[in-house]
């Protein structure tokens, strides 16, 4: 296993390109499928065009997701808990699964939160001297939320997209109806599903990570291990009093708490927070009362904008793709969607079938376009008007995306490369551990997905 993981890292690391080729790669693949399905190239171009920047806001709200975890990540009071956290664990192997179990956890409340918390939990655990920490493992097991997590959560960006119907295409809104959490993260098969990948992955960061004199620490790869914290200083001149002294952050938290004892105050806070406004707004305040200065947010902003990059680029085209796949018809009035969806309907005898056909293949094209959210845009046109037509739930559809698309980001580095960067690492030093987990949970996962299919009972979309 060992030896094919690394002939594995060797070739990605020699052959593939960068995702935003593969998003180009997808959109004329995508454009000549059309073509050649019978629709006219005046329409696919229009079509591309059309429908280019409809995802603009549900790109925003996701680019904030993004940010907002990162900002309370690099908080001065997260510092400190990170301190308390990282001399919990007695054992170097210990640490390891207690950063993993940690990982897992805050990517169901943010994924960029527990991206870049663990990092640092793990550069926090790795500077003491009285046991000896795998760091590549320690470093793996940080990556565990985005590997296996975050789309089981809050942020998963399919859930959230379908439970507003202002971020929905609305080309993709008569299929799917709004789906609310209630029908996605907060069942019980969710819940399920999530303690079952988090015992199977702690099993594995234990039975994985190399015994103390066989560990490779931070100081043995050549890491160096400085502070994280944001540097305090004063102000330079007058006229930079106010961005170091919390008096707006104080005026802004007040005028906030309003809205949020309001927004809150009644039915399920989970459930309020499905709307991505409302959940981007939370994570915000909560940065900038943690940061308490304006200066110390300012600093953690900027550094988190270079994770969202990928995002903000590569939506537009995911958004264009969607397009072509639904409002491009042949002569028979057909479109590519119809037709795709007509292949998942032909070779599903049934909702259970179809749920790991869909997991199979949310899987396989995950590896090629790592961005959860903008390659449901893709599948989600053909993928939910064939769980229409063969009578599975739409919800549970939705979460059998998410548990098998995010398994290929622990053998692609596309999502990793945030917590490479706080590391100090190269996606060699961990994919060798990632693809043990890829291997043991994929088998998992697709059984477990399909089986609890059978649970649920089908009703046609539901339309705003």
């Amino acid at each position: 296993m060992a030896r094919f993981s690394q002939a594995l890292v060797a070739f990605a690391e020699r052959w593939f390109p960068d995702a935003y080729v593969f998003v180009l790669i997808a959109v004329i693949a995508v454009a000549a499928g059309a073509i050649l399905h019978g629709g006219s190239p005046l329409a696919v171009s229009h079509a591309f065009g059309d429908g280019f920047w409809n995802l603009i806001p549900f790109t925003m709200q996701m680019a904030l997701v993004a940010i907002g975890g990162y900002v309370v990540a690099m908080s001065p009071p997260v510092a400190a808990v990170l301190a308390r956290l990282a001399s919990v664990p007695k054992t170097g192997r210990g640490a390891v699964v207690f950063v993993g179990m940690l990982s897992i956890f805050l990517s169901l409340l943010n994924w960029g939160l527990s991206l870049i918390f663990s990092g640092l939990l793990v550069r926090e655990i790795a500077r003491r001297t009285d046991i000896r920490l795998d760091y590549r493992a320690a470093g793996a097991a940080g990556y565990l939320g985005l590997g296996c997590g975050f789309t089981l959560g809050i942020t998963s960006s399919a859930a959230q997209l379908q439970a507003n119907a202002g971020s929905i295409p609305a080309s993709l809104l008569p299929i799917t109806g709004v789906i609310g959490f209630s029908e996605t993260i907060l069942t019980w098969q969710n819940m399920v599903t999530v303690a079952m990948v988090s015992v199977v992955s702690a099993a594995i960061c234990y039975f994985t990570t190399p015994a103390p004199e066989q560990a490779e620490t931070a100081e043995d790869l050549g890491v160096a291990l400085g502070d994280d914290r944001i540097e305090a200083r004063k102000p330079a001149r007058p006229g930079d009093w106010l961005e170091f002294s919390p008096l707006l952050t104080i005026l802004i938290a007040l005028l906030a708490a309003g809205w949020l004892w309001q927004t809150f105050q009644s039915g399920n806070p989970l459930i309020t927070l499905s709307g991505l406004n409302t959940y981007n707004f939370v994570f915000l305040i909560l940065g900038i009362v943690l940061h308490w200065r304006p200066r110390s947010l300012i600093e953690s902003f900027s550094k988190a904008m270079p994770s969202v990059s990928g995002v903000l680029l590569q939506f537009p085209f995911y958004a264009g793709i969607a397009q072509i796949l639904t409002k491009v018809p042949n002569s028979g009035g057909t479109t590519l969607s119809d037709t795709i969806a007509h292949w998942f309907v032909g070779a599903s005898s049934n909702s259970t079938v179809f749920s790991f056909l869909v997991g199979i293949y949310s899987a396989l094209l995950g590896f090629f376009v790592p961005s959860a959210g903008g390659k449901w845009i893709i599948e989600a046109p053909y993928i939910m008007k064939a769980a229409n037509d063969i009578g599975a739930h739409l919800g549970w559809t939705v979460m059998v995306y998410n548990i098998a698309e995010t398994l290929p980001n622990f053998i692609n580095p596309f999502w990793m490369l945030p917590l490479l960067g706080i590391l100090g690492l190269k996606s060699k030093d961990l994919i060798g551990y990632t693809s043990v987990q890829f291997f043991i949970h994929f088998p998992i996962v697709m059984l477990l997905a399909a089986i609890l299919m059978s649970t649920f009972t089908y009703h046609p979309p539901i339309l705003p």
